[in-house]
């Protein structure tokens, strides 16, 4: 056994030996005043798929405090979401900072009725140990997640199998509810929620004036990014849709993205140069810019869960990934997949989703 196996072992049977829960069986759970939720290795939509764990939990206890443990990835997600009370940023870089693992001590030590690890793509170790070193009565997490054991299921009393495999079409939103349901929480409502400020909103309206729009203008925002490549609608599509749509419907239109979109976004302004770009916002501007819109097209990334949280009309292209587990959910929320690659997907196919769209959801609105 080589030195790094070995010493790995021993810290294994260590943890085990301190951080070992009993097993409880009956699933009845105390009504709780203190929640405590560890989701901090997920990233931004991960954790937006996430509200509907959060709403389960306050429609089930309208009166219980949710402390959420998040990461610096994923927290800004949630900021301000009305099911949480409180959310408290965890980072492995600040662990050497004695002040900041004070702090991280002190809300691990206050007293917490339940504390739960919930899992999708896969299960965490650090949100394991996390909630094992929580002052909380019950600890509920993954016991195994698609078949695959979950090595640090023995710091739960309840341990969960969540198999992803038995409905594999499931949405990410009603998937995460596994960990709580047996015990009978759970929630009709699936939607993500963002929130942001009326400075916000206020910054997202100066931005749709410089464009000059007027009241009969279709105001449609494109992501022509991806963080993943496999992920991107070819460039020359989105140029061809717009020019498509430019002579068939009355509409201004920008652009959202990022640093890392700046091939993409400079590929764009060849061709649109006196379009609106916003870019490098901040994700509570970009919603608030998405939520005045009439209509929202992106490839399958980070800002089409921002897109999806909000109430506009959205189309979101997909390739590689199962639209059934990611895509937006709610109403006036379409995708459309081909096949396994991007651009199976014809500028036609979008063309005559948006035209639907836009004939189905008027700009005075439908409920």
């Amino acid at each position: 056994m080589s030195y790094q196996n070995y010493f790995k072992k021993l810290t294994s049977g260590a943890l085990k030996k301190f951080l070992s829960a009993e097993i409880k069986n009956e699933k009845i759970l105390p009504i709780p005043k203190n929640i405590l939720v560890v989701r901090q290795h997920n990233q931004f939509g991960d954790m937006l798929a996430s509200v509907s764990l959060f709403r389960a939990l306050k429609e089930t206890y309208p009166s219980a405090s949710i402390t959420l443990l998040a990461s610096p990835e994923n927290y800004f997600a949630v900021d301000k979401n009305k099911y949480i009370d409180r959310v408290f940023v965890f980072d492995k870089k600040k662990l050497a900072n004695p002040v900041y693992s004070f702090n991280l001590k002190k809300v691990l030590r206050e007293k917490f009725d339940i504390a739960i690890v919930p899992a999708t793509v896969a299960v965490s170790s650090t949100s394991c140990i996390l909630a094992a070193l929580s002052n909380s009565d019950i600890k509920i997490g993954p016991n195994s997640l698609d078949g695959e054991t979950n090595p640090m299921n023995y710091v739960f009393n309840y341990r969960i199998d969540l198999n992803w495999k038995k409905c594999p079409d499931a949405h990410v939103s009603d998937f995460i509810l596994d960990i709580v349901r047996p015990f009978n929480i759970s929630t009709k409502k699936y939607f993500s929620l963002f929130s942001f400020e009326d400075d916000e909103m206020d910054y997202a309206d100066k931005f749709i004036q410089s464009l000059h729009c007027s009241d009969d203008d279709y105001l449609v925002g494109f992501h022509v990014g991806a963080g993943k490549p496999q992920n991107r609608w070819d460039l020359n599509n989105y140029v061809q849709l717009i020019n498509e749509l430019s002579k068939n419907i009355k509409m201004k239109f920008y652009f959202t993205g990022s640093d890392a979109d700046n091939a993409e976004i400079n590929f764009i302004k060849k061709y649109f140069p006196s379009a609106g770009y916003f870019l490098n916002k901040t994700i509570p501007r970009v919603s608030a810019l998405i939520e005045i819109s009439n209509l929202f097209i992106t490839n399958d990334t980070g800002v089409m869960h921002v897109a999806g949280a909000t109430r506009v009309p959205q189309i979101s292209l997909f390739g590689p990934t199962n639209p059934f587990n990611w895509a937006p959910v709610g109403e006036a929320k379409y995708f459309i997949r081909k096949s396994d690659l991007m651009n199976d997907i014809t500028v036609k196919d979008v063309f005559n989703l948006v035209q639907y769209v836009l004939e189905k959801h008027k700009k005075d609105g439908d409920e």
